[in-house]
């Protein structure tokens, strides 16, 4: 998630900026890399493999859970940590292979779990995990934050028998930390590069994830979203995003920013791979205030609405902001356009966020209040050297060398100064921010009658930069169903000088199949996945 957008008062998108292609001042990164990537990015016998290749593998004798995760963790070494040093992973599971073998041994006595048996994932490092992996937001003042209880979502996740291979680098306290942050840094895990060209920016917060994922580290992974931090990430490195409907997916046990907004989704290569995961970790969590009662919204297997037909008849709204801001762009989205009037949609021209143009100030200011509130709920009960917000902020300060050596806190402090959620000031804005963006989504998906609304999800990636954080290349759309609470999903639309786009679609709560099978559809018949082959810079 950008908090830069917030604090300019503009959550939705930083209009009339151009797109910026540029090589990066300063690289850092040695002409070497190159010759080192040209065997990694293209012998790995696993490259680009879906769910379904890895359960005929097993089916047919071809491979075992222990081998294909040693691949797994071989490549981790190869791509993550030497060589290419992408630094998408902050930690290893230690008990890697040991989950494998027990996997394995259930093969063998004819047990089969589901899809997700044997299949190797990486986690965002703000998710519990009962194990001998820390849970740290990539905080230093966290390190040593071993949970008791897995998150609601990781007991789903280990009985749904996937093997868990670590943790992943994110943006510090998921990028709500300092306005002059740069997305993909923690003070824990460092700074994660765009496995495309490394010298630009992943995105974030969950930049390990996403990075990680292109990269061919895993075959799929978890991250977690208040505003943008699947989707950006998502699209900026080339994969398939979904952020769900608040509540369709648990959020205990995981660090928190907004109760309001907090989602964690499935990152994948594939719609059919994030649809796997995205049913697997669906569940009723009676200590998840927005997961308790939707017993008749929960489906467990989302691949039935798989459809390559799954355009025809349907009414897709572009917002019009979008159409002629960067020529580049704009050809993307014109032949994205294309292939969906192609396949039986029918596209039409909305303008959404105009209507949203005031609503920046309202958020920033709910995620102040909320960011508060739930992280002294979180260190309250967890296993850290810190019990509080403001032990976080005193420990960054005794340990500013380390901890803010690149950036500050403003954001921490600025939050730790506000009341509890009972404050007038924080209910009147959540009432303003969810009225005012709920009405306008529904109120443009009723006008037009549409399925789904749509656009460029976000821009190419910017510079990695230390000195001034993170800028805007003029998209962002991540804001509208991020704060109504809406499910969002991002699909490969493309490439702008080797940097990829992608294209989003998003609608009202739990439309989650129909955008699926829109995603697909589209997915299908466009085909713009490409894996990263690690340039050093834009060529």
């Amino acid at each position: 998630m950008n908090r830069r957008n917030f604090i300019r008062k503009s959550a939705i998108a930083s209009f009339g900026i151009p797109v910026i292609i540029s090589a990066c001042a300063g690289k850092t990164t040695p002409d070497t890399y190159l010759d080192l990537v040209d065997g990694i990015s293209n012998d790995f016998p696993l490259l680009e493999s879906t769910i379904a290749d890895l359960q005929r593998m097993f089916k047919e004798g071809k491979a075992s859970v222990r081998s294909v995760t040693e691949l797994y963790l071989s490549r981790i070494e190869a791509v993550d940590q030497s060589g290419v040093e992408l630094n998408s992973v902050i930690e290893l599971n230690p008990d890697a292979l040991k989950i494998a073998d027990m996997l394995d041994g259930e093969m063998k006595s004819g047990k089969l779990r589901g899809p997700l048996h044997g299949v190797p994932i990486l986690i965002k490092d703000n998710i519990d995990t009962a194990d001998r992996m820390m849970n740290t937001a990539g905080a230093l003042a966290l390190e040593g934050n071993y949970p008791e209880h897995d998150a609601f979502i990781i007991s789903q996740l280990r009985a749904a028998g996937a093997v868990i291979l670590g943790k992943t680098n994110l943006s510090e306290w998921a990028n709500f930390r300092s306005n002059q942050s740069s997305s993909g840094w923690s003070s824990r895990g460092g700074q994660t590069k765009n496995p495309y060209v490394l010298d630009r920016n992943p995105c974030g917060s969950s930049s390990g994830s996403g990075a990680s994922v292109s990269a061919n580290l895993c075959m799929v992974a978890i991250g977690t979203e208040t505003n943008g931090s699947i989707i950006c990430p998502a699209s900026i490195n080339g994969v398939v995003g979904i952020k769900p409907t608040v509540g369709l997916w648990s959020r205990s046990g995981i660090i928190p920013i907004s109760v309001t907004q907090d989602t964690a989704g499935p990152m994948a290569r594939t719609v059919q791979d994030a649809a796997i995961l995205l049913g697997a970790l669906t569940g009723v969590d009676r200590a998840d205030t927005a997961s308790s009662g939707l017993e008749e919204k929960i489906i467990k297997d989302y691949t039935v609405y798989l459809d390559r037909g799954g355009l025809k008849g349907k009414r897709i709204g572009i917002e019009k902001s979008y159409l002629k801001k960067n020529e580049k762009v704009d050809g993307l989205l014109s032949a994205a356009i294309e292939h969906l009037k192609g396949h039986g949609a029918e596209v039409i021209e909305i303008e959404l966020l105009e209507k949203l143009n005031d609503i920046g100030s309202d958020e920033y200011k709910v995620l102040l209040y909320e960011f508060k509130d739930g992280v002294n709920k979180y260190l309250s009960g967890a296993k850290a050297k810190v019990h509080s917000l403001e032990d976080v902020i005193t420990f960054n300060r005794s340990h500013a060398d380390v901890a803010m050596p690149i950036f500050t806190q403003d954001i921490l402090e600025e939050s730790q100064k506000l009341g509890d959620l009972n404050t007038a000031e924080y209910r009147d804005a959540l009432k303003r921010l969810l009225d005012t963006t709920r009405s306008a989504i529904n109120q443009v998906m009723t006008e037009f009658k549409l399925d789904a609304i749509s656009g460029p999800s976000y821009g190419p990636s910017w510079c990695t930069d230390h000195v001034n954080g993170d800028y805007s290349t003029g998209y962002g759309f991540s804001g509208p169903a991020a704060i109504a609470g809406y499910p969002h999903i991002t699909v490969p639309m493309g490439f702008v000088s080797g940097l990829p786009i992608g294209l989003s679609f998003f609608g009202q709560a739990f439309s989650e199949p129909k955008l699926i099978s829109m995603a697909y559809a589209y997915e299908q018949v466009s085909l713009n996945r490409r894996p990263p082959q690690f340039e050093r810079d834009i060529v």
